[in-house]
Protein backbone atom coordinates (compact mmCIF):
# COMPACT_ATOMS: atom_id res chain seq x y z
CA UNK A 1 0.00 0.00 0.00
CA UNK A 2 1.23 3.23 -1.40
CA UNK A 3 0.77 6.59 0.52
CA UNK A 4 1.87 10.41 -0.62
CA UNK A 5 4.32 12.44 1.27
CA UNK A 6 3.08 14.83 2.90
CA UNK A 7 3.39 18.32 1.83
CA UNK A 8 3.16 21.53 4.29
CA UNK A 9 1.72 24.64 2.19
CA UNK A 10 3.55 27.14 4.35
CA UNK A 11 7.41 25.25 3.62
CA UNK A 12 6.45 27.06 0.17
CA UNK A 13 6.57 31.08 1.79
CA UNK A 14 9.06 29.69 4.43
CA UNK A 15 12.21 31.06 3.06
CA UNK A 16 10.49 34.97 2.34
CA UNK A 17 8.96 34.57 6.41
CA UNK A 18 12.41 33.91 7.62
CA UNK A 19 13.91 36.80 4.94
CA UNK A 20 11.20 39.28 4.55
CA UNK A 21 11.14 41.86 1.90
CA UNK A 22 12.60 44.83 2.65
CA UNK A 23 10.93 47.81 0.71
CA UNK A 24 11.62 51.85 1.16
CA UNK A 25 10.30 54.08 -0.54
CA UNK A 26 12.87 57.56 -0.36
CA UNK A 27 11.95 61.20 -0.95
CA UNK A 28 14.96 62.40 0.75
CA UNK A 29 18.45 61.18 -1.23
CA UNK A 30 17.26 62.06 -4.69
CA UNK A 31 16.19 65.85 -5.65
CA UNK A 32 13.98 65.13 -8.34
CA UNK A 33 12.69 61.69 -8.48
CA UNK A 34 11.48 59.27 -5.52
CA UNK A 35 13.54 56.48 -4.94
CA UNK A 36 11.75 52.81 -4.31
CA UNK A 37 14.29 50.47 -3.28
CA UNK A 38 13.22 46.21 -3.11
CA UNK A 39 15.85 43.74 -1.24
CA UNK A 40 13.96 40.21 -1.20
CA UNK A 41 14.76 36.35 -1.99
CA UNK A 42 15.02 35.83 -5.57
CA UNK A 43 12.12 34.11 -7.85
CA UNK A 44 11.23 33.38 -11.03
CA UNK A 45 9.23 36.32 -12.21
CA UNK A 46 9.76 38.98 -9.35
CA UNK A 47 10.96 41.52 -11.44
CA UNK A 48 7.93 42.10 -13.92
CA UNK A 49 5.76 41.68 -10.84
CA UNK A 50 7.80 44.56 -9.19
CA UNK A 51 7.74 46.35 -12.88
CA UNK A 52 4.42 45.86 -13.04
CA UNK A 53 3.03 47.29 -9.74
CA UNK A 54 5.21 50.69 -10.30
CA UNK A 55 3.58 50.88 -14.33
CA UNK A 56 0.05 50.06 -12.69
CA UNK A 57 0.76 53.20 -11.24
CA UNK A 58 1.46 54.96 -13.73
CA UNK A 59 4.83 56.23 -12.80
CA UNK A 60 7.79 56.72 -15.01
CA UNK A 61 10.67 55.14 -14.50
CA UNK A 62 13.98 57.49 -15.25
CA UNK A 63 16.46 55.35 -13.88
CA UNK A 64 16.80 51.56 -12.41
CA UNK A 65 19.73 49.47 -10.94
CA UNK A 66 18.45 45.57 -11.05
CA UNK A 67 20.92 42.72 -9.46
CA UNK A 68 19.40 39.44 -9.05
CA UNK A 69 22.19 37.01 -8.96
CA UNK A 70 22.42 34.02 -6.20
CA UNK A 71 19.26 33.81 -4.55
CA UNK A 72 18.44 37.70 -3.44
CA UNK A 73 17.24 40.10 -5.51
CA UNK A 74 18.12 43.85 -5.37
CA UNK A 75 16.18 46.54 -7.58
CA UNK A 76 16.42 50.36 -7.10
CA UNK A 77 14.18 52.48 -8.71
CA UNK A 78 14.38 56.30 -9.30
CA UNK A 79 10.45 57.41 -10.26
CA UNK A 80 8.46 60.40 -10.93
CA UNK A 81 4.38 60.17 -11.20
CA UNK A 82 3.07 61.31 -14.79
CA UNK A 83 3.64 64.70 -14.30
CA UNK A 84 7.38 64.98 -13.23
CA UNK A 85 6.76 65.21 -9.78
CA UNK A 86 7.66 63.10 -6.68
CA UNK A 87 5.41 60.41 -5.16
CA UNK A 88 4.04 61.92 -1.93
CA UNK A 89 0.82 61.16 -1.54
CA UNK A 90 0.86 58.79 1.73
CA UNK A 91 -1.65 56.41 0.36
CA UNK A 92 0.15 55.47 -2.77
CA UNK A 93 3.26 55.13 -0.55
CA UNK A 94 1.45 52.95 1.52
CA UNK A 95 0.39 51.06 -0.97
CA UNK A 96 3.69 50.31 -2.42
CA UNK A 97 4.92 49.50 0.97
CA UNK A 98 2.34 46.74 0.83
CA UNK A 99 2.20 45.60 -2.54
CA UNK A 100 6.51 45.02 -2.49
CA UNK A 101 6.95 44.18 1.05
CA UNK A 102 6.01 41.26 2.98
CA UNK A 103 2.30 41.15 2.95
CA UNK A 104 2.31 41.49 -0.74
CA UNK A 105 4.98 38.67 -1.52
CA UNK A 106 2.95 35.70 1.25
CA UNK A 107 -0.70 36.63 0.31
CA UNK A 108 -0.81 37.73 -3.16
CA UNK A 109 -1.56 41.55 -2.53
CA UNK A 110 1.79 41.67 -5.13
CA UNK A 111 -0.84 40.71 -7.70
CA UNK A 112 -2.21 43.06 -10.43
CA UNK A 113 -5.17 45.21 -9.39
CA UNK A 114 -8.38 44.05 -10.65
CA UNK A 115 -8.67 46.52 -13.13
CA UNK A 116 -5.46 45.38 -14.43
CA UNK A 117 -6.27 41.85 -14.61
CA UNK A 118 -8.71 40.33 -17.63
CA UNK A 119 -10.45 36.76 -16.49
CA UNK A 120 -10.20 34.61 -19.92
CA UNK A 121 -13.03 32.66 -20.90
CA UNK A 122 -16.87 31.72 -20.58
CA UNK A 123 -16.01 31.20 -16.37
CA UNK A 124 -16.46 35.12 -15.65
CA UNK A 125 -14.34 37.57 -13.41
CA UNK A 126 -17.07 38.36 -11.01
CA UNK A 127 -19.79 39.66 -13.04
CA UNK A 128 -18.02 40.11 -16.46
CA UNK A 129 -17.15 37.92 -19.11
CA UNK A 130 -13.74 38.32 -20.82
CA UNK A 131 -14.04 37.94 -24.58
CA UNK A 132 -10.58 37.91 -26.96
CA UNK A 133 -10.05 38.63 -30.36
CA UNK A 134 -6.81 38.50 -32.83
CA UNK A 135 -7.00 39.08 -36.27
CA UNK A 136 -5.86 40.95 -39.14
CA UNK A 137 -6.61 45.02 -38.71
CA UNK A 138 -9.06 47.29 -41.26
CA UNK A 139 -10.66 50.33 -40.89
CA UNK A 140 -13.62 50.41 -39.27
CA UNK A 141 -13.24 46.63 -37.59
CA UNK A 142 -13.57 47.90 -33.82
CA UNK A 143 -16.92 49.42 -35.03
CA UNK A 144 -17.91 45.96 -36.70
CA UNK A 145 -17.02 44.56 -33.09
CA UNK A 146 -18.89 46.64 -31.42
CA UNK A 147 -22.11 46.53 -33.44
CA UNK A 148 -22.14 42.70 -33.09
CA UNK A 149 -21.68 42.82 -29.25
CA UNK A 150 -24.36 45.33 -29.00
CA UNK A 151 -26.80 43.73 -31.51
CA UNK A 152 -27.14 40.95 -29.34
CA UNK A 153 -28.12 43.07 -26.24
CA UNK A 154 -24.56 42.42 -24.33
CA UNK A 155 -23.13 45.57 -22.95
CA UNK A 156 -19.05 46.64 -23.33
CA UNK A 157 -18.05 47.57 -19.62
CA UNK A 158 -14.20 47.68 -20.42
CA UNK A 159 -11.63 47.01 -23.26
CA UNK A 160 -7.86 47.13 -24.09
CA UNK A 161 -7.61 47.27 -27.77
CA UNK A 162 -3.75 47.50 -29.18
CA UNK A 163 -2.95 47.08 -33.25
CA UNK A 164 0.30 46.89 -34.74
CA UNK A 165 2.08 45.65 -38.36
CA UNK A 166 -2.04 45.07 -39.22
CA UNK A 167 -3.19 42.97 -36.43
CA UNK A 168 -5.71 43.73 -33.90
CA UNK A 169 -5.80 42.19 -30.52
CA UNK A 170 -8.50 43.11 -28.35
CA UNK A 171 -10.22 41.83 -24.95
CA UNK A 172 -13.42 42.99 -24.12
CA UNK A 173 -15.29 42.95 -20.91
CA UNK A 174 -18.89 42.25 -21.26
CA UNK A 175 -22.21 41.85 -19.09
CA UNK A 176 -25.39 41.19 -19.95
CA UNK A 177 -27.87 43.96 -20.27
CA UNK A 178 -30.91 42.97 -18.43
CA UNK A 179 -29.09 41.30 -15.60
CA UNK A 180 -25.73 43.32 -15.31
CA UNK A 181 -24.53 39.96 -14.77
CA UNK A 182 -21.95 37.74 -16.89
CA UNK A 183 -23.77 36.32 -19.94
CA UNK A 184 -24.15 32.22 -18.66
CA UNK A 185 -26.48 31.31 -21.76
CA UNK A 186 -24.02 28.78 -23.92
CA UNK A 187 -26.02 29.34 -27.15
CA UNK A 188 -25.93 33.05 -26.91
CA UNK A 189 -22.32 32.95 -26.13
CA UNK A 190 -21.56 30.53 -28.99
CA UNK A 191 -23.74 33.08 -31.13
CA UNK A 192 -21.77 35.66 -30.16
CA UNK A 193 -18.40 33.82 -30.89
CA UNK A 194 -19.34 32.46 -34.52
CA UNK A 195 -20.92 36.01 -35.60
CA UNK A 196 -17.14 37.52 -33.86
CA UNK A 197 -15.17 34.75 -35.98
CA UNK A 198 -16.91 35.15 -39.05
CA UNK A 199 -16.29 38.88 -38.79
CA UNK A 200 -12.54 38.70 -38.18
CA UNK A 201 -11.88 35.97 -40.75
CA UNK A 202 -13.91 38.01 -43.35
CA UNK A 203 -10.71 38.34 -45.28
CA UNK A 204 -9.78 34.09 -45.12
CA UNK A 205 -7.52 34.72 -42.36
CA UNK A 206 -7.05 31.90 -40.51
CA UNK A 207 -5.03 32.91 -38.00
CA UNK A 208 -8.45 35.09 -36.35
CA UNK A 209 -9.94 33.66 -33.41
CA UNK A 210 -12.58 34.76 -31.28
CA UNK A 211 -12.01 32.98 -27.92
CA UNK A 212 -13.26 32.28 -24.29
CA UNK A 213 -10.19 31.01 -22.29
CA UNK A 214 -9.66 29.84 -18.94
CA UNK A 215 -7.31 31.60 -16.29
CA UNK A 216 -6.07 34.92 -15.58
CA UNK A 217 -3.37 37.28 -16.44
CA UNK A 218 -2.01 41.14 -16.44
CA UNK A 219 -4.21 42.56 -19.03
CA UNK A 220 -1.18 44.97 -20.69
CA UNK A 221 0.79 41.23 -20.55
CA UNK A 222 -2.23 39.40 -22.37
CA UNK A 223 -2.32 41.83 -25.05
CA UNK A 224 1.22 41.00 -25.48
CA UNK A 225 1.16 37.35 -25.54
CA UNK A 226 -1.69 37.34 -27.74
CA UNK A 227 0.37 39.26 -30.45
CA UNK A 228 3.66 37.28 -29.98
CA UNK A 229 1.40 34.14 -30.86
CA UNK A 230 -0.33 35.74 -33.56
CA UNK A 231 3.84 36.57 -34.83
CA UNK A 232 2.93 39.99 -35.44
CA UNK A 233 6.81 40.90 -35.41
CA UNK A 234 6.97 38.96 -38.74
CA UNK A 235 4.30 41.14 -40.50
CA UNK A 236 5.28 43.81 -42.81
CA UNK A 237 4.31 47.02 -41.08
CA UNK A 238 2.72 50.20 -43.61
CA UNK A 239 3.95 53.40 -43.95
CA UNK A 240 2.21 55.90 -45.61
CA UNK A 241 3.84 57.57 -48.32
CA UNK A 242 5.10 60.84 -46.55
CA UNK A 243 8.48 61.23 -45.92
CA UNK A 244 7.48 63.76 -42.79
CA UNK A 245 5.06 61.26 -41.58
CA UNK A 246 7.66 58.15 -41.33
CA UNK A 247 10.60 60.30 -39.88
CA UNK A 248 8.43 60.49 -37.01
CA UNK A 249 8.33 56.56 -36.94
CA UNK A 250 12.14 56.16 -35.43
CA UNK A 251 12.75 52.49 -35.06
CA UNK A 252 14.11 51.04 -31.62
CA UNK A 253 17.73 50.19 -31.91
CA UNK A 254 18.04 46.54 -30.17
CA UNK A 255 21.39 44.90 -30.69
CA UNK A 256 22.56 41.16 -28.76
CA UNK A 257 25.96 40.89 -27.29
CA UNK A 258 28.01 38.41 -25.68
CA UNK A 259 29.76 38.76 -21.81
CA UNK A 260 32.29 36.07 -22.09
CA UNK A 261 33.67 37.29 -18.71
CA UNK A 262 29.94 36.68 -16.67
CA UNK A 263 28.91 34.13 -19.47
CA UNK A 264 25.34 36.58 -20.24
CA UNK A 265 23.85 37.60 -23.02
CA UNK A 266 23.91 41.46 -22.74
CA UNK A 267 20.63 43.43 -24.61
CA UNK A 268 20.49 46.96 -25.30
CA UNK A 269 17.92 49.10 -26.04
CA UNK A 270 17.66 52.62 -27.24
CA UNK A 271 14.90 54.31 -28.05
CA UNK A 272 12.30 57.08 -26.96
CA UNK A 273 11.22 56.94 -23.44
CA UNK A 274 7.38 56.54 -22.39
CA UNK A 275 5.72 55.39 -19.86
CA UNK A 276 5.79 51.48 -19.38
CA UNK A 277 8.52 50.91 -22.09
CA UNK A 278 10.32 48.73 -18.74
CA UNK A 279 6.98 46.64 -18.52
CA UNK A 280 6.89 46.31 -22.49
CA UNK A 281 10.43 45.04 -22.34
CA UNK A 282 10.89 42.87 -19.43
CA UNK A 283 7.50 41.23 -20.36
CA UNK A 284 8.62 39.99 -23.29
CA UNK A 285 11.78 38.72 -22.06
CA UNK A 286 9.99 36.76 -19.54
CA UNK A 287 7.70 35.17 -22.27
CA UNK A 288 10.63 34.23 -24.38
CA UNK A 289 11.59 32.47 -21.01
CA UNK A 290 14.60 34.55 -20.44
CA UNK A 291 16.11 35.64 -17.14
CA UNK A 292 17.42 39.37 -16.18
CA UNK A 293 20.02 38.88 -13.82
CA UNK A 294 21.05 42.44 -14.05
CA UNK A 295 20.09 45.40 -15.70
CA UNK A 296 20.50 49.11 -15.49
CA UNK A 297 17.97 52.04 -16.93
CA UNK A 298 18.50 55.94 -17.63
CA UNK A 299 16.62 58.37 -19.19
CA UNK A 300 18.20 61.58 -20.78
CA UNK A 301 15.32 63.92 -22.12
CA UNK A 302 13.29 62.34 -24.34
CA UNK A 303 15.71 59.20 -25.08
CA UNK A 304 16.11 56.00 -22.71
CA UNK A 305 18.78 53.85 -22.64
CA UNK A 306 18.43 49.68 -21.54
CA UNK A 307 20.86 47.12 -20.30
CA UNK A 308 19.97 43.73 -19.67
CA UNK A 309 22.31 40.85 -19.05
CA UNK A 310 20.13 38.02 -19.69
CA UNK A 311 20.29 34.16 -19.68
CA UNK A 312 18.00 31.44 -21.22
CA UNK A 313 15.67 29.76 -18.16
CA UNK A 314 17.67 26.51 -18.61
CA UNK A 315 21.11 29.00 -18.19
CA UNK A 316 22.31 28.93 -21.93
CA UNK A 317 23.10 32.39 -23.11
CA UNK A 318 21.83 33.44 -27.10
CA UNK A 319 24.40 31.32 -28.91
CA UNK A 320 23.18 31.66 -32.27
CA UNK A 321 22.15 34.44 -34.90
CA UNK A 322 18.70 33.04 -35.28
CA UNK A 323 18.41 33.31 -31.61
CA UNK A 324 19.79 36.91 -31.38
CA UNK A 325 17.86 37.85 -34.35
CA UNK A 326 14.73 36.45 -32.60
CA UNK A 327 14.76 38.56 -29.59
CA UNK A 328 15.77 41.34 -31.65
CA UNK A 329 13.11 41.42 -33.46
CA UNK A 330 10.53 40.49 -30.77
CA UNK A 331 12.04 43.42 -28.53
CA UNK A 332 11.15 45.86 -31.31
CA UNK A 333 7.77 44.69 -31.50
CA UNK A 334 7.07 45.10 -27.94
CA UNK A 335 8.28 48.32 -27.41
CA UNK A 336 6.20 49.34 -31.15
CA UNK A 337 2.65 47.99 -30.05
CA UNK A 338 1.92 50.92 -27.59
CA UNK A 339 3.33 54.40 -29.67
CA UNK A 340 0.45 55.64 -30.68
CA UNK A 341 0.88 59.24 -32.72
CA UNK A 342 -1.19 61.77 -33.45
CA UNK A 343 -4.37 62.65 -31.54
CA UNK A 344 -5.87 60.77 -28.39
CA UNK A 345 -9.85 61.46 -28.02
CA UNK A 346 -11.65 60.97 -24.56
CA UNK A 347 -15.15 60.62 -24.40
CA UNK A 348 -16.98 59.84 -20.97
CA UNK A 349 -20.48 59.87 -20.92
CA UNK A 350 -23.60 57.60 -19.04
CA UNK A 351 -22.88 53.80 -19.66
CA UNK A 352 -25.66 52.05 -21.72
CA UNK A 353 -25.62 48.89 -24.65
CA UNK A 354 -24.32 50.40 -28.13
CA UNK A 355 -22.03 53.13 -26.36
CA UNK A 356 -19.35 51.81 -27.39
CA UNK A 357 -20.44 50.91 -31.07
CA UNK A 358 -22.14 54.12 -31.53
CA UNK A 359 -19.02 56.43 -31.20
CA UNK A 360 -16.49 54.01 -32.90
CA UNK A 361 -19.15 54.24 -35.95
CA UNK A 362 -19.05 57.96 -35.58
CA UNK A 363 -15.27 57.54 -35.81
CA UNK A 364 -15.35 55.39 -39.10
CA UNK A 365 -18.12 57.60 -40.88
CA UNK A 366 -15.46 60.43 -40.63
CA UNK A 367 -12.66 58.82 -41.59
CA UNK A 368 -10.99 58.19 -38.60
CA UNK A 369 -8.93 54.64 -38.27
CA UNK A 370 -8.58 53.54 -34.35
CA UNK A 371 -5.16 52.53 -33.48
CA UNK A 372 -5.29 51.78 -29.63
CA UNK A 373 -8.37 52.18 -27.54
CA UNK A 374 -8.97 51.90 -23.95
CA UNK A 375 -12.68 51.68 -22.13
CA UNK A 376 -13.51 52.04 -18.51
CA UNK A 377 -16.49 51.83 -16.40
CA UNK A 378 -16.66 53.70 -13.22
CA UNK A 379 -19.95 53.79 -11.62
CA UNK A 380 -22.33 54.47 -14.43
CA UNK A 381 -20.09 56.78 -16.31
CA UNK A 382 -18.32 55.08 -19.38
CA UNK A 383 -14.51 56.80 -20.51
CA UNK A 384 -13.22 55.95 -24.18
CA UNK A 385 -10.25 56.97 -25.25
CA UNK A 386 -9.18 56.51 -28.85
CA UNK A 387 -5.70 56.97 -30.63
CA UNK A 388 -6.77 57.59 -34.29
CA UNK A 389 -5.36 58.36 -37.50
CA UNK A 390 -6.37 59.23 -40.80
CA UNK A 391 -7.97 56.41 -43.48
CA UNK A 392 -4.29 56.32 -44.72
CA UNK A 393 -2.66 55.89 -41.76
CA UNK A 394 -1.13 59.05 -40.98
CA UNK A 395 -1.26 60.95 -37.49
CA UNK A 396 -2.04 64.23 -38.40
CA UNK A 397 -6.36 64.36 -38.44
CA UNK A 398 -7.84 67.76 -40.06
CA UNK A 399 -9.16 70.38 -37.51
CA UNK A 400 -12.29 70.25 -39.63
CA UNK A 401 -12.86 66.52 -38.67
CA UNK A 402 -12.18 67.10 -35.08
CA UNK A 403 -14.70 70.38 -35.14
CA UNK A 404 -17.59 67.97 -36.87
CA UNK A 405 -17.19 64.87 -34.20
CA UNK A 406 -17.67 67.71 -31.80
CA UNK A 407 -21.01 68.84 -32.95
CA UNK A 408 -21.91 64.74 -33.73
CA UNK A 409 -20.76 63.76 -30.10
CA UNK A 410 -20.22 66.60 -28.60
CA UNK A 411 -23.68 67.37 -27.31
CA UNK A 412 -24.35 63.43 -25.67
CA UNK A 413 -20.66 63.33 -23.94
CA UNK A 414 -17.79 65.51 -23.14
CA UNK A 415 -15.16 64.94 -25.62
CA UNK A 416 -11.54 66.23 -25.59
CA UNK A 417 -8.43 65.88 -27.34
CA UNK A 418 -4.84 64.91 -26.60
CA UNK A 419 -1.93 65.58 -28.66
CA UNK A 420 0.44 62.06 -27.91
CA UNK A 421 4.29 63.45 -27.56
CA UNK A 422 5.60 61.34 -29.78
CA UNK A 423 4.27 63.36 -32.94
CA UNK A 424 6.12 66.11 -33.01
CA UNK A 425 5.41 67.29 -36.90
CA UNK A 426 1.28 66.55 -35.92
CA UNK A 427 1.90 68.48 -32.88
CA UNK A 428 3.49 71.71 -34.55
CA UNK A 429 0.21 71.65 -36.68
CA UNK A 430 -2.22 71.19 -33.97
CA UNK A 431 -0.62 74.51 -32.10
CA UNK A 432 -3.24 77.44 -33.36
CA UNK A 433 -6.18 75.28 -33.80
CA UNK A 434 -7.37 75.80 -30.04
CA UNK A 435 -8.19 71.87 -29.56
CA UNK A 436 -9.11 70.39 -26.09
CA UNK A 437 -6.28 69.11 -24.42
CA UNK A 438 -6.64 66.26 -21.43
CA UNK A 439 -4.41 65.17 -19.16
CA UNK A 440 -6.20 61.21 -18.91
CA UNK A 441 -3.32 59.15 -19.71
CA UNK A 442 -4.18 56.08 -21.76
CA UNK A 443 -4.43 52.55 -19.67
CA UNK A 444 -4.97 53.05 -16.31
CA UNK A 445 -7.66 50.81 -14.79
CA UNK A 446 -6.52 51.98 -11.47
CA UNK A 447 -8.91 52.66 -8.71
CA UNK A 448 -8.36 56.38 -7.31
CA UNK A 449 -5.94 55.25 -4.26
Amino acid sequence: MSSLAYFDPEYETLSIRINPPQVSVDNSSCKKCTVVKVDSMNKPGILLEVVQILSDLDFLINKAYISSDGGWFMDVFHVTDQQGQKITDPNTIDYIEKALGPKGHTSGVLKSWPEKRVALGQNSMGDYNAIELIGRDRPGLLSEISAVVANLHINVVAAEVWTHNRRIACILYVNDDATSRAVVDPSRLSLLEDQLNNLLRGRDDASSRTSFGAGSTHVDRRLHQMLFSDRDYEYEGCCPDDESYCSMRVRPQVTVERCVEKDYSVVNVHCKDRPKLMFDIVCTLTDMDYVVFHANISSTGPDASHEYFIRHRDGCTLETDAEQDMVIKCLEAAIKRRISEGLSLELCAKNRVGLLSEVTRVLRENGLSVTRAGVTTEGEEATNVFYVSDASGKPVVDSRTIETLRKEIGETMRFSVRKTETASAARTTEEGNGWGITSFFFGSLLEKL
